[in-house]
Order: structure tokens, then sequence, then C-alpha cells
């Protein structure tokens, strides 16, 4: 299906579905969390319709940043995403609130590359709290967005932690998140 945007696989018809699900050369969908956008297009494509779109997004330059989840008591499911350039790539920065349980929320950070999932391999990122006496830190690699938050929560490839640790770190309501991105 994706022979015209590069895909040179020639399958069985049983195994071209499974592979058309997660193949590199499908369309990118708009992986802004908490939207109901239904943009899809060229990852070549993403940060200009995300820019254009999402104009709410703010992207830091760097490769140490902070990114800051105001009003974290907020009632709900809630999405923070922030944008962080550098090594020439952009990676989304995405804190997510959900109710897992009756009245228990939990808190979801992690890091998703605007890029392949090979060149998401190449990037490790670390998340850290910092409070009176406490540290919580998180490495791992990135997702591709291919993939998207879900995907990560889902996998458990991402900073978890409840409302009480939030508010452990939270300094009036925000929460200050450094991020650092690496090379491999």
């Amino acid at each position: 299906q994706y022979a015209t945007t590069g895909c040179s696989l020639t399958l069985h018809h049983t195994e071209k579905p499974k592979h058309e699900a997660v193949c590199e050369y499908r369309p990118y969908s708009c992986p802004c969390p908490g939207t109901s956008c239904d943009w899809e297009g060229s990852l070549e494509a993403v940060m200009s319709h995300l820019m254009h779109a999402h104009k709410s997004i703010t992207t830091l330059q760097g490769e140490d940043i902070i990114f800051l989840a105001t009003d974290i008591n907020l009632p709900g499911a809630v999405d923070w995403v922030m944008m962080q350039s550098c090594f020439s790539h952009h990676f989304m920065l995405v804190l997510k609130k959900q109710e897992k349980c009756e009245g228990h929320q939990q808190f979801f950070a992690t890091v998703l590359l605007i890029g392949t999932r090979k060149q998401a391999e190449n990037f490790q990122y670390r998340l850290e709290l910092h409070g009176n006496c406490h540290r919580l830190t998180w490495e791992a690699s990135p997702c591709s967005i291919h993939d998207g938050v879900s995907v990560a929560i889902r996998n458990s490839n991402c900073l978890v932690f409840d409302t009480a640790t939030a508010h452990l770190f939270a300094d009036n309501g925000n929460l200050g998140i450094n991020v650092t991105i690496s090379m491999c």
C-alpha cells in the first residue's frame, strides 16, 4: 500500500495488514495529544503542521531545558505539550494526566522524536524532577511519533508518578521537569 512513498517490501497477502500497521512509510498522524486533529502527512510536513495548526505549543532550543507544566491541579484528563529542538531534530515533550482507577490519577511523562523509529534509536533522554531533598529521574530512548504517546504509556516507556508525587515536586501547582536530550 505504501510503495508510492518508499516501501519496497513484497509480502504474502496474509502478512500485508500486519506490516502496513507499522510500516515506516505510512503517513504520519498529527502527534499532538489531547486534540481531535485528523491531519495526516509526510514526516517532513509534521513540524510545519504543528507550527501552523497548534500555535500554542512552545519550542525551546537546546539539549537541556525545563518543561514547565502549569496548573497540574486542573480536574480531569489534561495534556501538557512542548517541543525541544537540538541535534538538528525536534522532540515532543508530553506530560499526560489521566485517571487510572476510581479517583486515582497518574501522570505520564515521555519524549517523542519527530522522526522514524530508526532515528529515535540514536538518542537518549533524561527527565528529572527536583524537590526539597528529593530527586526523581527517568532515562530512556524516545519513541518515534509514529508510535505516539499511547504506545509509550502502554509499553511503560515513560516516567509514571501519582498525584502525591506530583505535589511533592510542584511549586504552587506548577511542575518543572528538567529534560536533557543526548546522542547515543
